[in-house]
């Protein structure tokens, strides 16, 4: 069932390998296969890398398998749904465990209810529960799944080890699951009528959990500040009204969620609800902390509400087992009825952020969208050494579905405003020279032959992509309806 289940899910939600975060964390993984590739601005997603095993373990399964690697990153990217899936069944096992019958019709529901909002956003935070693509917050997230189960069940030696798991693939993640198995304990040791002593204990110990070394002083370079603003969600001032609902709404829902567990005696649930609560609480008085005032502007980057992946991810768990027990029931139709619009409008949503790409874009088969058809043809036609310039918003252009241009086309190319800026927002020290480069290409709309071959003099630009109609002057070796790709001289 969770097979189908997997299947389903992956029809429902799609496949695009190379969209979005995949243009940071890919490149890494083609690095280590072919370490001739990206001689130039290998630092805007080395600095990801360095943080975690993703690259490392990807790149090892691709060499020892002997797969293509487009066929081993959508292997792995089934297996982890299926492993997402599998934690949350089990975890839902935990959740209504005292009465076979609706024991079994609440797991479906919840499992089936979060295999269905894979693809849904998580309050303001840019996050899904499950991404389209392999990266390394996919695999973290069962990870976590899995860590809260294990501490349910007091083996606190295996979900240390699916914690420790995490942290290697996603540190900041990982660091999320830790707290809340941490305060899932001290909630239990506390007893249900010492909610108020444990939410001061865990405040005092998440907070023990900051990093140290960074810096409390207000960031002073321009090029940093100007990468930061271009990633909102980090600062809940900016958020709109709703994606703040998306904040405290689950505070009433766990409130409401624990009374009727305690009405039906499943304590593990009624602990977690409250444990939930706490954590929402604390995570949002972090945020409102490092957001609001302007001289911790440079912790904004811990990005506290994150923490709300995986209360979304157990959020939707215990509303999926709550509707199986308590409204779907036996009723087949009531089933149909729940899942299959939610399924539609789940995949027509998704066709709406990829309309011109493939739903499903299966390893081997030709892009449908004619920037990855570009990209391709400069993988396969261009030196390995080559650079390229092209628009820096180019991820933001219509038509372009968010493919990312180093992870397909495996070439340098320099700063973009989309993918690099957020690396720069991580890792401050990249911020001078990614201005450079961002300014050096504005405005590319004006762009002329001239300005190409100043790109060539300072940066080392061989080729570059222009949309249609192109400029006067290049020589271009490609066009398709969209873009041109064109050799400097």
């Amino acid at each position: 069932m969770l097979l189908l289940l997997t299947a389903a899910a992956l029809l429902v939600h799609g496949y695009h390998p190379y969209a979005e975060d995949a243009e940071i964390y890919l490149p890494g993984v083609e690095k280590i296969l072919h370490p001739g590739l990206f001689p130039v601005g290998q630092e805007f997603f080395a600095s990801h890398a360095s943080l975690t095993i993703f690259p490392n373990l990807v790149a090892f399964s691709l060499r020892i398998t002997h797969l293509p690697i487009e066929d081993g990153l959508f292997l792995w990217h089934l297996a982890s749904i299926f492993l997402l899936l599998l934690a949350c069944w089990e975890l839902s096992g935990l959740f209504f465990s005292n009465e076979k019958p609706s024991n079994a019709r609440a797991r479906w529901g919840g499992v089936c209810l979060v295999a269905a909002l894979f693809t849904i956003p998580v309050a303001g935070t840019a996050l899904y529960i499950m991404d389209q693509y392999l990266n390394p917050r996919n695999l973290a997230a069962f990870a976590a799944i899995f860590a809260v189960a294990r501490t349910l069940e007091k083996k606190y030696v295996r979900a240390a080890l699916w914690v420790a798991f995490a942290a290697i693939v996603h540190p900041l993640m990982a660091a999320f699951a830790f707290s809340f198995c941490v305060l899932l304990v001290i909630v239990e040791k506390s007893g249900k009528k010492g909610t108020a002593p444990a939410l001061l204990r865990a405040t005092t110990g998440l907070c023990c959990l900051l990093p140290f070394g960074i810096s409390l002083d207000p960031p002073t370079s321009p090029a940093y500040h100007a990468a930061a603003m271009r990633h909102e969600f980090h600062y809940i001032q900016l958020w709109k009204w709703y994606e703040c609902l998306g904040i405290l709404a689950p505070v009433a829902l766990f409130w409401w969620f624990a009374r009727i567990a305690r009405a039906r005696q499943w304590h593990r649930l009624d602990m977690v609800c409250r444990a939930l609560l706490i954590y929402d609480l604390i995570y949002f008085s972090a945020a409102l902390v490092v957001d609001l005032p302007a001289r911790f502007e440079s912790l904004a980057r811990l990005q506290p509400l994150r923490s709300l992946h995986l209360l979304y991810m157990l959020m939707f768990l215990i509303m999926g087992g709550f509707l199986g027990e308590f409204v779907l029931k036996k009723r087949v139709w009531r089933w149909l009825a729940l899942f299959v619009p939610l399924g539609l409008g789940m995949f027509v949503a998704q066709r709406a952020l990829f309309p011109a790409s493939a739903h499903l874009e299966w390893p081997g088969s030709v892009p449908k969208n004619p920037w990855a058809q570009a990209f391709i043809w400069v993988r396969d036609h261009t030196p390995v050494n080559a650079v390229f310039a092209l628009d820096p918003a180019f991820m933001q252009l219509p038509g372009e579905d968010t493919t990312g241009f180093r992870c397909l086309a495996q070439r340098s190319r320099l700063a973009d405003l989309s993918k690099d800026s957020g690396a720069v927002s991580m890792f401050p020290p990249l911020a001078e020279e990614w201005w450079s480069q961002v300014q050096a290409q504005t405005p590319w709309k004006s762009f002329r032959a001239e300005d190409f071959s100043r790109l060539k003099e300072k940066y080392g630009v061989s080729w570059v992509i222009v949309q249609q109609p192109g400029v006067v002057g290049l020589d271009c070796a490609y066009q398709n309806s969209a873009v041109q790709v064109c050799r400097l001289p």
